[in-house]
């Protein structure tokens, strides 16, 4: 069974906006969410600048309870579910059969700020004090669990855990779990909340992280100034369907999901192979899979998160799986720039970049990109969102350990 893949609902928070639209206006407009660190004291670290999700109050958003016995993590999932299935109509009764609706949610580390708060009740008071939520709250799998369960998604869930690749991973494997038939939706996408001290210490004393203050120039994608990423939070669930039942019910439809590809560098726990053979073959692998031609007009939103070694590697990736020429010819940027890293959300909330720049014909800009780098040549959209034509658009996702996931989407032009 081989079977048309659509998204039919977005469901997003994020550090420039606490809906999928209010997201997706702030990417267009050009507008950061990077801004210094207000979650704890940053005095004695080398890092004070990240991408915060704002305006967030969780006993508002999800009830005390809800807010209470779930990490900040999952509490993003929740919100951007809700949004989701909204939007997709499939929470109206009888929508679907519940199981038929899976639930594909990731994180890269989980509920690590739960982690961090436990451990030090631990230190200071004993074993007897510490939660016992500490263990559901704390495992990577719980959004996927806490999403199932609260939308009754009784068919195939798979939490996937990549690091930064984790929820491309996560929607190009719902792609295939509805294209072959295992189910007729899947709420597929990511959350993250890392931004805690245990967190920003390990990611800066790894050099992960930019230590530049300034939250206008910190995060600067393909620029040659360009020195670290600057963390990110928040979440992003799409709702993917099978083409003929989101058509059955009237669903109003944003894109076509058409494309994956999945391979791993084998090379270094952090650092991207400098060959970009593991890239490279995700995006051809994704590219085949779609059937689309460069030459219709591509759009790719790129990982682009503002490291030395990986945006060149990225570049290169992009040139050698398209050919220099199509490549210099897309369209690319990296809305990093302004979200900041969400890690295992960031694949979903681009993904989602990729499937409103085709609705709306405008690609997202890349802020903070004014020194060109000779190793980073593509046309990087930078300063300005600009008029976009094509037909198909591409996210790439890169993550530790050497994970490279690549989803494709095309404009849905009908049946």
């Amino acid at each position: 069974m081989d079977r048309r893949v659509v998204i039919t609902g977005m469901g997003a928070i994020t550090p420039v906006g606490n809906t999928a639209e209010k997201s997706w206006g702030a990417l267009v407009a050009g507008t950061s969410g990077i801004g210094a660190i207000t979650a704890f004291d940053t005095t004695g670290f080398r890092v004070s600048v990240a991408a915060e999700v704002k305006d967030f109050d969780p006993v508002e958003a999800l009830g005390k309870s809800d807010a209470l016995h779930n990490d900040r993590n999952v509490q993003f999932a929740l919100v951007a579910s809700d949004e989701a299935m909204r939007s997709s109509g499939l929470d109206a009764e009888g929508a679907i059969d519940p199981e038929r609706l899976g639930t594909y949610v990731g994180s890269g580390v989980g509920g690590i700020g739960t982690t961090e708060v436990q451990v030090t009740r631990y230190d200071q008071a004993g074993a007897r004090k510490v939660s016992p939520f500490f263990v559901p709250m704390m495992i990577a799998n719980m959004a996927a669990g806490q999403v199932s369960i609260r939308h009754h998604a009784l068919g195939p869930t798979l939490p996937v855990v990549t690091a930064c690749a984790t929820s491309t991973n996560a929607i190009g494997e719902a792609y295939r779990a509805v294209r072959f038939g295992y189910a007729d939706a899947i709420l597929a996408g990511g959350a993250e909340a890392a931004i805690a001290p245990v967190s920003i210490a390990g990611f800066t004393n790894c050099r992960a992280l930019t230590t530049n203050p300034d939250p206008a120039t910190a995060c600067r994608p393909f620029d040659a100034n360009r020195d670290g990423f600057v963390m990110g939070e928040g979440a992003c669930i799409l709702v993917l369907e099978e083409l003929g039942h989101a058509l059955a019910r009237g669903a109003s439809i944003v894109a076509e999901v058409c494309g994956y590809g999945n391979t791993a560098d084998a090379y270094h726990i952090t650092s991207p192979d400098p060959t970009a053979g593991g890239i490279t073959r995700a995006i051809r692998q994704a590219v085949a899979e779609s059937g689309m031609d460069p030459a219709e007009g591509l759009y790719i939103n790129a990982h682009g998160t503002s490291t030395k070694l990986n945006d060149k590697t990225e570049t290169m990736g992009i040139k050698r799986a398209l050919g220099d020429a199509a490549a210099h010819a897309a369209r690319v940027s990296s809305t990093k720039s302004m979200t900041g890293h969400m890690l295992g959300a960031t694949g979903a909330v681009e993904a989602m970049a990729c499937a409103c720049a085709l609705r709306d014909s405008v690609a997202p800009p890349t802020i903070g990109l004014t020194v060109p780098d000779a190793d980073c040549d593509l046309d990087y959209t930078p300063g300005h969102s600009a008029p976009f034509d094509g037909r198909w658009a591409m996210s790439t996702s890169l993550g530790f350990g050497g994970h490279n996931a690549v989803v494709v989407l095309r404009r849905f032009e009908g049946e």
